[in-house]
């Protein structure tokens, strides 16, 4: 069934063109990825689908009673609430009904005293069909589906109570995207919702999206998840709309294999073009009215020829090169037994790796375990409490910070890379930034003007230009469209020296990295591949020397056996306690069901003490009900 379908959207802004008869449909329970360049259009179309923005043209169909939820990129919210409190405000219409239905009860018990009452009969009639309406709404159960929610992405059980004042932005965007996970709109319209999400919780979010009974619209730049939860993708381009089937890695072999066909076109056409205005030139140098006409008439068609664009012209992307300026020895980086505390807190401890030539290495783990700080501690910006960090033999270090602070916002884009390149003359640097996309006028930007992908860019040109042989980069696809991000992966793929990466891109990790370092509170784990494989083997025995694996004795090929039936044994439990407490969650709501009926019965009613005792129960068998939510919903977490 259809829920949404524009036909013909236009708009324009002055002169420019932005949307251009955009047109297309979008099904029930359907995920689509919408995916352009950066200035495509993607948020103007999402503002006129959520009714923000007016369009100038063309029709927009909603289906009856379908609610639109919109999570705007750079969302704001303002409360002196505690997160949990703010979250509940999606629920009042339920509390509401929680209380009204408080109240028909007590009515109902006062009027059952009465033998001649007239409202009885709709007093119960009312009190059914709210009580049906409130369950069918989970009226039980919302509370431990707020939690279960916020802790799906990122906060513990200690922040729910934190004001949402003095939280960061990050963390106001994920608050603000429960509340539009937790009201359930049919249409979802996400743009970048995994910005401000560590690996954990994008995961969390991934199954929760294929789950969502709803139809869905997401912009984002993380290809990995695209691929995870989409179906089709829509792609902006040049204000118009191409529709795919498939995920992201479809679109994209699909679209190469376009812009290869595209490219031979564009070839032959310019053989023809090259080939008739030669004959036109060899006509006209012949003389003769004859060949005269016939040049013209040549002329005509190559001028009535549809010209065709270089499709390798259509998107210019930016050229990253990085070149060590001199090659470092085989040991780069060696850390042994770090640790760090902030005043009494201690942040990590007991870690330990060595990072060799050559290697690309991603750095992942939760937000707030320390992996910033890390680089710093390398980079010998923050003291180190316990333990040692050693560099290799003729190591020098470039940074990429993911708050773009090495880059200064009152100079232009021509005086920040000419100031720490002086030898570089104004040619050369000017083409250099135009291999960056900084053209024209652009050059003469402030950085403070710049947007996030364009800051971004400078801070990438600064990192080229260091020609370090050891790069240090936290997020660096942060604020990079997809072009953009491929760019810098085939940059990073064929560097001479070595990277060291902090990033939530998974796509990004697949590609690039070839060691992963997955860093906790308690020390680091090394996976020898790239994200895929960690995911694989995260769960597997890791062991310290070759020869351990190779010398397994029979016992412990048992001992291993009996942990996998240990563990298997384990989860087979915890699937029968999580029925069992289904079971008895669905009994409990059966019998408060029965309760709320019988307390609808005239001689019960009437009966004041018997109706206050069915009350009292039902209220105790609520509170049971509630800890058996809370129960079920530890244990659903403990075991996904």
């Amino acid at each position: 069934m259809i829920v949404l379908s524009c036909s013909n959207i236009s708009k324009s802004y002055i002169v420019d063109e932005i949307l251009s008869k955009i047109t297309f449909a979008l099904n029930d329970n359907e995920k689509v990825g919408l995916v352009g360049l950066n200035g495509s259009g993607k948020s103007t179309l999402f503002n006129i689908l959520s009714g923000k923005l007016s369009m100038d043209s063309g029709e927009i169909y909603v289906s009856k009673d379908c609610r639109i939820g919109y999570l705007e990129q750079n969302t704001q919210i303002e409360s002196n609430k505690s997160i949990f409190d703010e979250v509940m405000e999606v629920f009042v219409p339920l509390i509401e009904m929680e209380k009204k239905l408080r109240e028909l009860e007590h009515s109902i018990s006062l009027e059952g005293e009465n033998p001649e009452s007239q409202l009885l009969g709709s007093l119960m009639d009312e009190y059914a069909h709210l009580m049906e309406e409130f369950q069918n709404k989970n009226g039980y159960g919302f509370k431990s589906e707020i939690k279960g929610t916020l802790k799906g992405l990122g906060f513990t059980e200690e922040q729910l109570n934190m004001s949402v004042s003095h939280l960061s932005g990050g963390q106001k965007a994920r608050v603000m995207l429960g509340k539009l996970l937790l009201s359930k709109p049919d249409i979802l319209l996400l743009d970048e919702p995994t910005n401000h999400l560590d690996i954990q919780a994008i995961d969390w979010l991934e199954k929760y999206i294929k789950e969502y009974k709803g139809a869905a619209i997401i912009i984002s730049h993380d290809r990995y998840f695209l691929d995870n939860t989409v179906s089709r993708i829509f792609y902006l381009e040049k204000t118009l709309l191409k529709i795919y089937n498939g995920n992201y890695s479809s679109f994209m072999n699909k679209r190469k294999v376009e812009l290869e066909l595209l490219e031979k076109k564009y070839e032959e056409q310019q053989k023809e073009i090259s080939r008739q205005e030669e004959i036109i030139r060899r006509f006209m140098s012949y003389g003769g009215q004859r060949y005269i006409r016939q040049a013209q008439s040549r002329q005509k068609m190559l001028e009535r020829m549809k010209k065709l664009d270089s499709p390798s012209g259509e998107n210019k992307k930016a050229k990253i090169r990085f070149e060590p300026k001199i090659k470092s020895g085989n040991d780069v980086l060696s850390a042994e037994n770090l640790s760090k505390s902030f005043d009494d807190n201690p942040l990590f401890q007991n870690v330990s790796f060595k990072i060799y030539k050559g290697e690309r290495v991603g750095l992942i783990g939760p937000n707030g375990v320390g992996k910033t700080t890390l680089f710093k501690m390398i980079m010998g910006k923050i003291p180190i409490n316990g333990g040692n960090v050693a560099l290799g033999h003729h190591v020098n270090i470039g940074y990429f910070d993911q708050e773009l602070s090495n880059v200064n916002g009152e100079k232009t884009v021509l005086d920040e890379i000419w100031d720490e390149n002086p030898s570089l003359d104004h040619y050369q640097i000017r083409s250099l930034l135009a291999q960056f996309l900084f053209i024209g006028d652009d050059i003469f930007k402030e950085i403070s003007d710049l947007s996030g992908g364009e800051k971004s860019r400078v801070a990438l040109i600064k990192l080229m230009m260091s020609r370090s042989n050891f790069l240090l980069m936290d997020e660096p696809t942060n604020h990079l469209d997809i072009d953009s991000k491929e760019v810098l992966e085939d940059a990073l793929l064929s560097y001479d020296g070595t990277v060291l990466v902090i990033s939530h891109d998974r796509y990004f990790l697949n590609k690039v990295a070839n060691k992963i370092l997955d860093l906790s509170n308690d020390g680091v784990t090394e996976y020898l591949g790239n994200y895929s494989y960690y995911l694989e083997k995260k769960n597997t025995p890791v062991y310290d020397d070759e020869e351990d694996l190779v010398e397994k004795t029979r016992t412990q090929l048992k001992a291993e056996k009996k942990r996998e039936k240990d563990i298997k044994l384990l989860e087979k439990k915890q699937r029968e306690m999580l029925r069992s407490i289904e079971n008895n969650i669905s009994e409990l709501e059966n019998r408060i069901h029965e309760l709320e009926n019988e307390l609808c019965n005239p001689d019960v009613f009437s009966n004041h003490e018997k109706s206050q005792e069915i009350h009292q129960e039902i209220l105790d068998l609520k509170e049971n009900l509630e800890e058996l939510y809370e129960q079920w919903l530890t244990l659903s977490l403990s075991s996904s």
